[in-house]
């Protein structure tokens, strides 16, 4: 059994690495988080790399420890959380090969499947929720710096538990949190209410931008180079863009492009029906059913042209 293996895994090594993928969200950063504190209080020799995360998630326990490169041996295991294919692992995709054994826990219906044990439920709202299993079933207590982290991956995945996809045991746990000693109100707060003011920039010149097509069946937005000059933006400050246009009544497909040194980044949310995973898997990508990526590498007008074409074959 899967889960069997990871737990005789984890405690037989003496060194591990967790990575996670690239562009990191909540879930990615809290689950790696949440899985670093638990690890360390058994008393693992432990490395958590992330080259580079939202400032937002600066409040998660231990998260000063995070490093943007790792150490030079081998480790003797690696642990992928929220990463549904290696290539998302980027340039640190190398620690994950080069250990001596590799295991992947996830909740991405397009993950390949690419690690020697493979902990991979698609149906869990988000990767914090399916290590609450691990980590019971590693003997851990769950205490106020873990749930903290474990809580963060939820609530970024459900969108503050609004998605589809939320369970019972999702509200259960939480609950469970709370009695810990957890502030869910705090945590819900600094994850999904407050913006960098790059960000809150680059949100307004997406709004002024916004077209609707097919009947206002899609939006579509865009933001390029210049804008991220203009504002001081980086990385970590698209998150939400795409949900704008999917927010609105009538809405079922939210396109969002993002310019980087390669072409455009894709990001894709759906309402009701399409599954927007399928469409991101003609584009490199993958994801959830209603929340995707992936990058296409052609001018402007082009790829503009090709998403909204591949998004319209899945209207009804």
């Amino acid at each position: 059994m899967t889960l069997d293996n990871i737990v005789e895994e984890i405690n037989k090594a003496k060194n591990i690495v967790i990575l996670t993928h690239e562009n990191p969200d909540g879930d990615a950063i809290g689950s790696s988080l949440a899985m670093y504190n638990a690890l360390k209080q058994i008393g693992k020799d432990v490395d958590v790399i992330i080259p580079e995360y939202p400032k937002t998630f600066d409040f998660l326990p231990n998260s000063k420890e995070i490093l943007k490169e790792g150490k030079n041996y081998n480790y003797d295991l690696a642990i992928a959380l929220d990463c549904g294919d290696i290539k998302r692992l980027n340039g640190f995709a190398k620690y994950f090969e080069d250990a001596n054994v590799k295991i992947s826990i996830d909740h991405h219906s397009s993950n390949t499947m690419f690690a020697d044990y493979n902990f991979v439920n698609p149906t869990s709202p988000a990767c914090a929720q399916i290590l609450v299993i691990v980590l019971e079933a590693l003997g851990i207590e769950i205490d106020k710096s873990i749930g903290t982290c474990l809580l963060t991956g939820i609530i970024t995945d459900t969108g503050g538990f609004k998605y589809q996809g939320v369970t019972a045991e999702t509200f259960e746990f939480v609950a469970g949190l709370l009695n810990r000693g957890v502030n869910v109100s705090s945590v819900y707060k600094k994850v999904l209410q407050v913006l960098s003011k790059p960000r809150f920039e680059l949100t307004r010149i997406a709004m002024n931008r916004l077209e609707f097509l097919e009947d206002g069946k899609i939006t579509f937005t865009y933001l390029n180079k210049e804008d991220e000059e203009k504002v001081g933006a980086g990385n970590n400050d698209y998150d939400g863009i795409v949900e704008m246009g999917r927010d609105v009544e009538g809405v079922e497909i939210s396109i969002f492009l993002r310019e980087t040194d390669d072409g455009y980044k894709i990001s894709l949310r759906s309402n009701e029906y399409v599954n927007v995973a399928d469409i991101c898997l003609m584009f490199g990508g993958g994801g959830h059913v209603r929340a995707a990526g992936g990058s296409i590498n052609l001018t402007f007008e082009q790829a503009k042209t090709k998403i909204i074409e591949e998004c319209k074959k899945h209207l009804k």
